[in-house]
């Protein structure tokens, strides 16, 4: 058994970070939307270049694209999703930082692909926002 003079406890880490490198908080929440994000995007890729059924032809669409270069744009930005979730998940300060950009161009991309498949796109645009909501909210140890 330690004694400590007056009280005092041993130093200890800050709140909110962790000695396993891994993040706590809200950027734990961000990174696993970013994972989910970039999972829905892949899958949604994959639907287009195989050109399924499930999503609306728009002839008179103003951004028209054919089906199979939605689904590039959304496969390729799926990936870089999903890379910088798992870097943020271990701490990575780029990763932060590329997230809220490349959250904004999720929401941007989704946006546009409304026609397609609207509902699919709401839900991603909403998981993009939060993305950037969480990313932008300062850490208990910044404030």
């Amino acid at each position: 058994m330690t004694s400590h003079v007056s009280g005092a406890r041993p130093h200890t880490a800050a709140r909110g970070t962790e000695a396993s490198g891994f993040v706590g908080g809200w950027t734990m929440f961000a990174a696993v939307m970013m994972i989910f994000g970039g999972l829905m995007a892949i899958f949604a890729g994959i639907a287009a270049i195989a050109q399924d059924d499930v999503f609306v032809r728009t002839p008179s669409y103003i951004f028209r694209f054919n089906l199979t270069g939605w689904g590039w744009i959304h496969l390729l930005l799926g990936i870089v999703i999903l890379v910088a979730g798992f870097a943020l998940l271990q701490g990575a300060m780029w990763a932060r930082i590329t997230g809220v950009a490349l959250a904004g161009m999720g929401m941007f991309a989704n946006f546009l692909w409304l026609p397609y498949a609207p509902f699919w796109a709401l839900t991603l645009i909403a998981i993009d926002a939060f993305i950037i909501w969480a990313l932008c909210t300062p850490r208990r140890s910044e404030a």
